[in-house]
């Protein structure tokens, strides 16, 4: 299976049909415009969020939510621009041709950015070279979890752990290769001896269906898809893949509370200008970016798909993009993996 057709897949998705209708009600609530922290002569006619993915999924919300909070202070309007394909590639080609005035902000995943230039061996873009940081724009953990398949006395990664060993069951599904649901997964086995074998889905809730079912013991991918199931007491959650623990599932240890001390992995969205942009136009941009992601509507709408609102200065988002790049190139390398593989 193609990564650049499935990495989508490995983000949050919707879990129930009232969810839907909180994000409906939300996005409703968020169509009246902020109040503009900008003069007149300042604001743009019309500006557009560009994202990599198809209306509906995660990135695309977030973008929505972004544009109607920031349309009558912005801009006078603010659109998004959908531009599919590659993996999330197109997008950032686009971003590059685009004039650096603020009315084009990239919203991007940290994977296009900082995993991608190692798994594939030639990129249209250089992503520390090519965009201008403006704010983060959310974060997200992973989970890693286990069902049926797995006995009952079995609810830490040690326990698992062991279990893999004298069981000599080492499979786990994830929501894509090359995402980073799958990388932890291996490096979970690393940490223990244990070669684990991964199966890749086509999205983490198809993954958690055979979890469920019992055809496969245990599923890397983000914790908000697993909270209904974990709900409804069809699976266990062993860890989770943040620093500290995880707001949504927080009596779930860490894979550093559990010994495992070099896996902390988070995902983040980032927004970005064309690389020209100059640093008023960058700071107009994260001004307006900054109090929209603060807003009531945005971070508890976000919150329902175990995303957590969060921004930053445009150094503060460079400084996380140069260190998840310097991170991520000795990982792959050590996995061996490649979008060819």
């Amino acid at each position: 299976m193609s990564i650049k057709s499935s990495w989508e897949n490995s983000l949050p998705t919707s879990f129930s049909m009232q969810r839907r209708l909180f994000l409906q009600a939300a996005a409703a609530a968020a169509a009246i415009p902020a109040a503009s922290a900008f003069g007149q002569g300042a604001q743009l006619e019309v500006a557009k969020f560009i994202t990599g993915f198809a209306a509906g999924g995660t990135s695309d919300t977030l973008c929505r939510r972004l544009a109607a909070r920031m349309t009558g202070s912005y801009a006078k309007t603010v659109v998004v621009d959908n531009r599919t394909g590659a993996g999330g590639q197109i997008a950032i080609q686009v971003i590059k041709t685009l004039p650096a005035d603020g009315s084009a902000i990239l919203q991007t995943p940290m994977s296009m950015l900082g995993i991608y230039p190692h798994i594939y061996k030639k990129l249209p873009y250089d992503p520390l070279k090519d965009l201008a940081p403006v704010s983060l724009g959310c974060v997200f953990d992973f989970g890693f979890a286990v069902g049926p398949a797995v006995p009952n006395s079995v609810n830490t990664v040690p326990e698992f752990l062991a279990w893999v060993k004298s069981s000599k069951n080492n499979s786990f599904g994830s929501p894509a290769a090359g995402s980073v649901p799958h990388f932890i997964g291996v490096l979970l086995g690393r940490s223990a001896g244990v070669d684990m074998t991964h199966v890749p889905y086509r999205g983490t809730q198809t993954a958690i269906l055979d979890l469920i079912g019992g055809q496969i013991p245990a599923v890397s991918g983000p914790v908000g898809d697993f909270l209904p199931h974990l709900a409804a007491g069809k699976c266990r959650l062993l860890a989770t893949s943040g620093s500290t623990r995880n707001r949504f599932a927080p009596t779930v240890a860490t894979f550093m509370e559990q010994g495992l001390k070099d896996m902390a992995f988070s995902e983040w969205f980032g927004l970005f200008l064309p690389a020209g942009a100059s640093r008023e136009v960058v700071q107009r941009a994260n001004a307006a970016l900054r109090p929209a992601l603060a807003s009531p509507e945005i971070v508890e709408g976000l919150g329902v798909m175990g995303l957590q609102a969060a921004s930053s200065t445009p150094e503060e988002l460079a400084g996380r993009l140069k260190a998840d790049y310097e991170r991520w190139g000795p990982i792959v390398k050590s996995i061996g993996f490649t979008a060819e593989s």
